[in-house]
Formats: structure tokens, sequence, C-alpha cells
């Protein structure tokens, strides 16, 4: 039985589209405006672009946001991977109750009580706030979150195919590096892409942990904001939302590509 496609079905998608990605467009468009008034057109031009290009602020702003958010995404897949490697296949253990709360608690955990906290604490043994601690924040919560993509993964996952590789003399570490990390490895990716994305947009967090030396590009946004939307921000917006784009297509590609991939080495090991 087939559904059909109704009037009411279309309208509702377009608007909840447009409600989404209308103010983005919007945004776009403007980043080209030669005025220097973000809301009279007067011609398209690029030269904000180059002013953002020469603006010291913005670049090391960005550099250093760039920077904490490889490093923890990268961090807090490793960690994620492991801790839902723990859950899914850890069995009964003892703890296992507090450990899942603890993974899961992050997730619903209000930001401003979370870097309430992380502050608090690097006050406390005395860490002086910068670069690392951004790290040490964005990893902590971000980590969560690779670790629930992973253990969906995990849970639907054919142990069958492990057992096998240990029949034949595999260790358990080669089994999980030849078999098992290779099939989950879109929902790794998935993951990492997912820390990088939170650590780009976060912005509450950040400004507990952050030094005066290590501003992130989402305080300093915030921060020029408050003085006025300059077209120089509208071009960095435009940059970010190119990237975010660019890198989110490209891992549907290869986390698509890896599925087929994988259902056909499946198929051919059937036959």
């Amino acid at each position: 039985m087939t559904r059909r496609f109704s009037w009411f079905n279309a309208t509702s998608l377009t608007f909840g589209f447009a409600f989404l990605y209308l103010p983005m467009v919007i945004l776009i468009i403007y980043s080209f405006n030669k005025s220097k008034l973000v809301t009279v057109w007067a011609g398209f031009s690029t030269k904000w672009y180059g002013e953002l290009m020469r603006n010291e602020a913005f670049l090391d702003a960005a550099w250093v946001t760039l920077k904490v958010a490889l490093v923890s995404s990268t961090v807090a897949t490793v960690l994620g991977t492991m801790a839902a490697y723990a859950l899914v296949r850890g069995g009964r253990f003892f703890g296992r109750t507090l450990f899942s709360g603890m993974i899961y608690a992050p997730l619903v955990m209000p930001d401003v009580i979370m870097g309430l906290s992380l502050l608090l604490l690097f006050i406390s043994i005395g860490l002086d706030r910068g670069v690392f601690t951004i790290i040490l924040a964005h990893t902590t919560f971000s980590m969560c979150y690779v670790s629930v993509v992973v253990s969906s993964r995990l849970a639907s996952f054919d142990r069958s195919l492990e057992e096998a590789a240990l029949d034949l003399g595999c260790t358990p570490f080669d089994a999980f590096r030849s078999v098992t990390l290779p099939i989950i490895a879109p929902a790794v990716i998935s993951g990492w892409l997912l820390a990088f994305t939170l650590s780009l947009d976060d912005l509450v967090i950040a400004s507990f942990t952050s030094g005066p030396s290590s501003t992130t590009l989402p305080i300093k946004i915030f921060s020029a904001v408050r003085l006025g939307v300059s077209p120089e921000i509208n071009a960095l917006s435009t940059i970010l939302i190119v990237l975010v784009s660019v890198g989110v297509i490209s891992a549907s590609l290869v986390s698509k590509r890896a599925i087929i991939r994988q259902r056909r080495e499946e198929r051919a090991a059937v036959t």
C-alpha cells in the first residue's frame, strides 16, 4: 500500500525547510553585500571575505577552535568507542548501572551546570584555564555522544564474525582490529564528526573553561555581535556553513560506500 503525497504534506515540508534553512540562505546572500550595513543591499562584493582574512583576532580564534575541535573529537572518539564496547560487550559487571548513568548524564545536563562544575574543578586542582582545559571539557561531553552512536552499531553487530576470527587464531585485540573496527567504522566516523561539530559549536562550556589567551571562535563571534553584526561575521558564518556542509556530505558518501562494501563482502562470504 502506497501513501499519497498530499498538498498538506508538501506545504508542511516546505515551511519546515524554509524555517530551518532560509535564515542561512539570507546570511550567505548578505555576506556578499557591498554595504557595511548588513540590512541594506548595495551590490555584490567579496571585499568582506578579504577583510576577514586580514582580521588577526578572528584568525587566531579560528585556529584555537580548530585545534581544540580536532584534538577533543579524536580523544572523545577513542574513549567513547571504548566505553561503548564496555557497555555492549562487557556483560553484567559491578558498577555497570553507575557507569551507564555517567555516560548518559552529560547528554541531558544543562551546559551551564556542566561548564560551572568543570570551572570549579579546574580551580580546585589549580589548573590554569587555557586551550588544554577547553580540550578536557569538550572531550568530557562529546565522548558521551560518540558512545551512544557506536553502542547502537555494536548492539546490531553479528558477533559470529568475531568468534570466527578467534577460532582462526586471532587474539581478542586482533579480532577487534581486523573484524569489528572495520565494520563499525561508519559509526565511529559519524561519532567523530558529531564530536567535531559539537566542539566547533560550543559557546557556554568554552566560556567557562577558556582563558584570556584561548578565545574560541564562538566566543569571539558572540562578543562581536553584542556590539553589532558586521559583514565580516556574515562572511565567517558562510565559510563555516560551507565547511560543515562539505564535511557532512563527504562523511555521508564515505559511510554509504562502506556500508555497500560491507554488504557485498557479507554476500560473498555467504556464497
